[in-house]
This record gives structure tokens, sequence and C-alpha cells, in this order.
């Protein structure tokens, strides 16, 4: 989940006291998103990963090198926070660069959270005390879930094409999807139908990550909030020119960021 224009924006106008923490974690999921692309070379991705699995080892002890982690490390609350969710991280995004599919549509939020939804709540811990561990979990975790599913769905053709399976093993043969069907354009019926359900259980996702906060924490956690509300939106938007679409994002995250509920 990189920051891309749009999501740049949404930190922007997120709670004040979230944007430095959210910034750092933003900048560190940029440069494994990069090394995740199945353009990059697999050989080259895993060494890069390595280092940075050692790099979050030494965040975690209070010895960072790199400046993203020297950053985070800087943050008025590094020291009261645990730096392990990062490690997890970086361990969740060595397995998809190996090309390992998710077996069961059951392991979807599991892996998610490891890769995206952890280091989100960790946003959270380094902005400010959390009183209610359990629903920033939930939120999180339903966040990440539907971050993943939005993205196999946008890109899924260009990782099947480049030998990568996007969606779960046991869910496409269910469907009867094969290698074939991800790759051909437009995608047959049957595919458009299993897309079709992937997207509503994203929505449910995003919803979900929304309502699972509290009234009073809701304010406490706004960042959340505004990415949910984005990627709701964003989910069935049509495709635009790029140009276009970059001013349409900076303008729906602003709004979003506005009107994302408290």
């Amino acid at each position: 989940m990189p920051p891309g224009t749009a999501h740049y924006w949404s930190w922007l106008f997120a709670a004040a006291e979230s944007r430095a923490p959210l910034l750092g974690i933003y900048a560190l999921e940029a440069e494994w998103q990069a090394l995740m692309d199945p353009a990059t070379e697999t050989g080259v991705a895993h060494l890069k990963l390595a280092w940075w699995q050692e790099e979050m080892q030494r965040l975690a002890a209070g010895s960072a090198v790199h400046p993203i982690s020297g950053y985070l490390a800087g943050l008025p609350r590094a020291a009261l926070v645990d730096f392990t969710a990062l490690s997890t991280a970086v361990k969740a995004a060595a397995t998809q660069v190996g090309g390992v599919p998710l077996e069961r549509g059951t392991d979807l939020e599991s892996q998610s959270r490891a890769l995206w939804g952890e280091p989100l709540a960790l946003v959270s811990r380094l902005a400010a005390e959390v009183p209610d561990e359990a629903s920033l979990s939930r939120c999180t975790t339903a966040l990440a879930a539907a971050g993943y599913l939005s993205r196999a769905i946008r890109d899924y053709r260009r990782e099947a094409r480049m030998g990568r399976v996007p969606f779960a093993i046991d869910e496409l043969m269910a469907a009867g999807v094969d290698n074939d069907d991800l790759a051909s354009d437009p995608p047959p019926s049957h595919l458009q139908i299993y897309l079709d359900g992937l997207r509503e259980r994203a929505a449910g996702y995003f919803e979900a990550a929304a309502q699972a906060l509290p009234r009073a924490e809701r304010r406490r956690h706004r960042h959340l909030l505004v990415l949910a509300a984005l990627g709701l939106t964003q989910l069935n938007s049509r495709a635009a020119p790029q140009e276009r679409r970059r001013l349409k994002d900076m303008l729906l995250a602003w709004t979003t960021a506005r009107r994302a509920p408290l």
C-alpha cells in the first residue's frame, strides 16, 4: 500500500498527531512495496528485504542506520512501542516476493495483517496511547484485508502475466479460474463473477474497518477512518487518464478527510 497521491493527501488532512508516524510507516512500506513489484528481480528483492529485516532489528534495538528508520526512532513515543510488527511485515513481503500464493481464502486476514495491518496499528501507538487495542486490531485487520483485495483486483492481470497468482488458490479452483483466465483481457464471465465477489468483500472490509472503532476512539484514529473512507470510494471508481486521475485523487482525498465520520 504505497503512498500514492491520494494517500499522501489523506494523511495530510488526518489527525495532526498521526501525520508524523504515518509518514514514516508509509515511507517504509513504499520501499518494501517496490521490492514486491513483480518487475523487480527476485534475487535483488530478497537481498534487499534481508537487509531491511536486519534494519528493523536494529530499529527495535535503538541502533537504526537508514534515514527512515532513524526518523521513526526519533518520534516522541518511539521508546514506548514495540517495533516487532515491522520485522513481521518484512517477512510477509519476502513471502510474497517468493511467489507463494495464498492457499486458502481464510489466510487473507493473517497475511494482510502481517503485511500492512500491524504497521498501521503501530502508527496509532506512535501517535498516542491506545486504551482499546482490541478495536484497533479489528480496524487495522479489516483495513489491511480490504487494501490487499483492492490491489489484487486492480493488478491481478499484470501479476498473472509475470507468473504470480494474486488470489487464494482454493477460491480460484472453486470458481473454475485458471492462469490463462487471469491473464486474459477482457476477463471471461466466470472470472468476472469472482472479481465482483471480491469487490463486495473488499467493500465489506472497508466498512467493517470504519465501524470497528467505538465513537470514543474515532478522533484518536482519524487517519484510519480516512483511509477506510477513501479506499471504499476508490474501489469502484472508473479508470481515467493519469493526469486527470491525480487531480481527482487529490480532491477526493481532501473531501474524504473532511467528511470521515467521527
